[in-house]
C-alpha cells in the first residue's frame, strides 16, 4: 500500500470498501462475524500513512459488510458494526448481484432479485437511522431493480459501485452495442433518482471486457483513457460531476493497471473539465457522501492554485 500512495499522486485520504471478508470472526454468531473487519481496519489504520507525498489518512471512512437478507434482525447487527467503526462508519455494502448465465465465475451470485425481497428491505429502512448510505454493488442488467429501490426509499443515499457494471465477458462481450444501449439508458433513468451517486471506477476488472489483465504489463496511461473515458463521460453527463466520484478500486483493479496510471487515466480523462468539477470527482462528492468533512477541507487546501 505505502508503494501505491507513493507514485506521485498526493492522496490526503481513503474510503475503505468492505471486501474478500478479511479479518471476519472465525466463530460466534455468522451474522456477527463480518464485524471482524471493522475491528481490524479500525486497528489497522489507527494512524495516519507515511507516504514520500505526504501523509494518508487510511479508512477515514468505513463501509462495512452487513447482510440485508437478515431482515428485522439486521437491527442489532447495524448497531454493532456502528460501535466498532468507532466514529468511522459511513456505509454499508452488501453483495446484490444476481445473473443466470456464468458470470458468478466473476463476482458471487446474491439471492435473485435481493433488493425487492421484503426482508432485504426491512434491514434496508434501518440504515436511516444510523445515517448509513448503502454500497450497491450491481450488473447493468439490475439497474432498474436498483432505481425501485431508490425510489422506496428517497431519503437513503445509494452509492452506484462501479459505473453499473456494463459487462463485457462471456456472452455480452459479442452484444457490446446492445450492452451500451441498455447500460446507458437505465443509468441515465437511474440518475434522475437524487439519492443515488456513482462510484466511476472499477473498470480494471476483468468484468469489464477490456482484456488489459491478459497483457505481459500493466495497461499505459494512454491505453486506459482510450478505453475507459467513454463510459466515464456518460456518468458524468448522466448524474453530474456533483453526484459522482472517481475511485481506485484497488487493489482489485491492479489486474489491469498500476495505482499510478490509473489516476493518470483519471487526470487525464477529464483535463477538459472545470476546476469545481474536477474537485467534485476526485473528492468533494466522496467527502460529502461519507460524510467527511474535515478531509475535504484538507483537500480543498491542498489542491494547487491556478
Amino acid at each position: 500500500m505505502e508503494q501505491d500512495l507513493s507514485t506521485g499522486h498526493r492522496v490526503l485520504g481513503t474510503v475503505y470498501i468492505a471486501a474478500y471478508g478479511a479479518g471476519w470472526r472465525s466463530d460466534g454468531p455468522q451474522a456477527m462475524r463480518s464485524i471482524g473487519e471493522v475491528e481490524r481496519i479500525v486497528r489497522l489504520s489507527a494512524q495516519p500513512l507515511a507516504t514520500t507525498q505526504g501523509p494518508c489518512r487510511l479508512a477515514a471512512g468505513i463501509v462495512s459488510d452487513v447482510d440485508m437478507m437478515l431482515g428485522e434482525e439486521a437491527a442489532g447487527v447495524l448497531e454493532a458494526h456502528v460501535a466498532a467503526g468507532a466514529g468511522r462508519l459511513r456505509g454499508v455494502r452488501h453483495y446484490t448481484t444476481y445473473h443466470d448465465g456464468q458470470l458468478a465465475k466473476f463476482i458471487p451470485n446474491a439471492p435473485r432479485h435481493a433488493m425487492a425481497d421484503a426482508r432485504f428491505r426491512r434491514a434496508f429502512a434501518q440504515l436511516e437511522r444510523h445515517r448509513l448510505s448503502f454500497d450497491a454493488l450491481v450488473y447493468h442488467t439490475q439497474l432498474r431493480q436498483l432505481a425501485e429501490l431508490a425510489d422506496a426509499f428517497p431519503r437513503t443515499t445509494i452509492v452506484l459501485n462501479h459505473l453499473g457494471m456494463p459487462v463485457g465477458v462471456l456472452d455480452f462481450a459479442s452484444q457490446r452495442a446492445e450492452v451500451r444501449r441498455d447500460w446507458e439508458r437505465d443509468l441515465r433513468a437511474l440518475a434522475q433518482r437524487p439519492n443515488v451517486v456513482v462510484k466511476v471506477g472499477g473498470m480494471g476488472m476483468p468484468i469489464f471486457g477490456f482484456g488489459f489483465e491478459h497483457g505481459d504489463r500493466p495497461a499505459t496511461t494512454q491505453a486506459l483513457v482510450q478505453a475507459w473515458q467513454p463510459l466515464m463521460q456518460v456518468c458524468i453527463e448522466a448524474f453530474g460531476p456533483a453526484r459522482c466520484m472517481l475511485e481506485s478500486n484497488f487493489p482489485v483493479d491492479k489486474q489491469s493497471c498500476g495505482y499510478g496510471q490509473l489516476w493518470n487515466a483519471f487526470k487525464r480523462a477529464t483535463a477538459e473539465l472545470s476546476v469545481a468539477e474536477r474537485k467534485a470527482l476526485f473528492y468533494r462528492t466522496a467527502c460529502q457522501t461519507y460524510r467527511l468533512p474535515e478531509l475535504q477541507a484538507e483537500c480543498d487546501s491542498a489542491w494547487p492554485a491556478a
